[in-house]
């Protein structure tokens, strides 16, 4: 069996014009993301072994957060996940695979959360 590297940011929350919600109130809705990525990892990693040697987890948060396009309005949580998705895979060579949980707390009434989960493998 193949090692493997899962790097994970659970349940940030970014506002992002998506979904009926936005379309209705012209506002972005609060979304939940749970980000996680394959790397391919390396063959051992030391007390000495520098940053580089991993993915930032900010660059996780980023691709939810920042690299959205401004003021462009999605309209299904997939394609924000598509976008975040293909933001990773462009940024680092090594990442093989990246899933996004999505939650919509907006249409939540009783604690459930809704939303979905997307895991696009490099081609």
């Amino acid at each position: 069996m193949a090692d493997s590297l899962i790097l994970e940011v659970a349940e940030f929350e970014h506002d992002v014009l998506t979904g009926i919600y936005s379309e209705e109130t012209g506002r972005p809705q609060p979304l939940r993301f749970t980000i996680s990525v394959a790397l391919k990892p390396a063959e051992r990693y030391e007390p000495d072994t520098p940053l580089e040697a991993s993915k930032n987890y900010m660059d996780l948060k980023f691709a939810a957060s920042d690299a959205l396009p401004p003021g462009v309005h999605f309209k299904l949580i997939e394609a924000v996940a598509d976008h975040i998705c293909e933001t990773l895979f462009l940024q680092d060579a090594r990442v093989q695979a990246v899933t996004v949980k999505i939650v919509k707390l907006a249409i939540s009434e009783n604690g459930e959360k809704i939303g979905m989960t997307l895991t696009r493998n490099r081609k």
